[in-house]
């Protein structure tokens, strides 16, 4: 690896990682400015409700409570815990609505630090530069993060890092917490895991009961108390959630716009929706299994079949594959924040971000398309790129190949 061998290198590594934090600050300054500037929609809250629920009956009984005038309580253990610590900083004086858009915010910083380690080990310097980038100044996960409030940008953001901690880093334990943490934030990811357990089982065995690990001591430590207390609600409520029932974006859109009877949308909403699950998990599989070394591709790809397959209509949904597809590649990342960028802002800027005219209809249809096409060429991209750069034993660093190509100048995949 010439990095350490060419100082040049090493100062082009060093200005890149400058420019993206630089980057990654100046989006957090944003969002935090959106958060403390507006009291956002109703989300949020429904969140300050939560809450207070949760301060009443604590964040496991809360499942099996009736909470009128809210929503359902649809969230996973850790973001109970979360919500709990905000009404203690409540108390002493902070701003709730502030706070709930805090998480994501951060959560947008950490995914546009990983989405730069995992994109240069694969591709030019330049391309992992610019696909930060967009990350930090995503419309979707600015509209989402700082205005939106809730927690799916820093589950997605957290699926990636264990993607890379277990693909790049080599630390399969950690990336075993990690992964365990997402699906405790926001259980969308959980369609990533088992890829990511193929990942580790094509690592070998050690690598495999170190991430298994770490991934089972979390869960069990933050599902456990739920799971033996209140397992049916935590099942009606959480791991049966169906979404909402608005039809304003992907297949339940299409349909409604094909005239399809309601027991079909019906059926997909319903048992359907779990057949676009297991397509989702299948691809990450095989996926997985062809090529573990591109493990944050597949987790950013799941997410994204994800959202094409989703019968769930929400703004805040669109965030799940604004960052993975920039882990995937420079052009997939910017077509799908340019386009469905401007579908989310457009969303958060009208009255109701339910309500959509049929102008964002048809933009967001058109997002819906340019959603597949990066995904179809994603795969593609993903089953024929250059094995990342890992870590290298001492002798290796101490004494590199001298006709190794600079690492700024890897693999021009994207």
């Amino acid at each position: 690896m010439t990095l350490f061998a060419r100082p040049w290198a090493r100062g082009n590594l060093a200005k890149a990682r400058a420019a993206v934090l630089a980057a990654a600050v100046l989006g957090l300054l944003v969002r935090l400015f959106i958060a403390a500037s507006s009291p956002g929609p109703a989300d949020v809250r429904f969140f300050h409700g939560f809450a207070g629920a949760i301060e009443k009956y604590g964040p496991v009984r809360v499942y099996a409570q009736d909470l009128p005038g809210l929503p359902v309580y649809n969230h996973p253990p850790a973001t109970g815990l979360m919500l709990a610590a905000m009404t203690w900083a409540e108390q002493l004086g902070a701003s709730f609505a502030f706070l709930i858009r805090l998480p994501a915010s951060l959560g947008d910083v950490l995914a546009c630090v990983v989405v730069f380690e995992i994109v240069r080990r694969r591709a030019r310097l330049r391309s992992a530069v610019l696909c930060a980038v967009a990350v930090a100044a995503s419309p979707v996960l600015i509209g989402v993060s700082g205005y939106h409030g809730n927690t799916d940008p820093a589950a997605v953001a957290l699926a990636l890092l264990a993607a890379h901690l277990l693909a790049d880093r080599r630390l399969p334990l950690v990336a075993g917490v990690v992964a365990a943490l997402a699906i405790s934030v926001k259980l969308v990811p959980i369609v990533v895991v088992p890829a990511l357990f193929v990942a580790a089982l094509r690592g070998g065995r050690p690598t495999l009961l170190r991430f298994t690990a770490g991934f089972g001591g979390l869960l069990a430590a933050l599902w456990g108390p739920v799971l033996l207390t209140v397992p049916m609600a935590f099942k009606e409520n959480v791991l049966a959630y169906e979404g909402g029932g608005y039809r304003l974006w992907g297949l339940i859109r299409f349909m409604d716009w094909l005239g399809l009877p309601e027991s079909a949308i019906g059926f997909a909403r319903g048992d359907g929706h779990f057949l676009s699950v297991l397509a989702c998990v299948a691809l990450g599989l095989w996926l997985a299994w062809r090529r573990p070394d591109q493990a944050p591709a597949v987790v950013g790809l799941t997410m994204a079949l994800l959202l094409l397959l989703s019968t769930a209509s929400g703004a805040q949904y669109l965030a799940w594959a604004a960052a993975g597809l920039c882990a995937v590649g420079l052009w997939q990342g910017l077509a799908f924040n340019a386009v469905v960028g401007a579908v989310a802002w457009w969303a958060y800027a009208g009255p109701n971000a339910v309500v959509w005219p049929d102008p964002l209809l048809w933009l967001a249809a058109f997002g819906w398309l340019v959603l597949a096409a990066a995904i179809a060429d994603g795969v593609r991209t993903t089953l024929r790129t250059a094995a990342p750069e890992g870590p290298r034993p001492a002798a290796a660093i101490t004494a590199p190949r001298a006709e190794a190509a600079p690492e700024s100048a890897a693999s021009p995949t994207n």
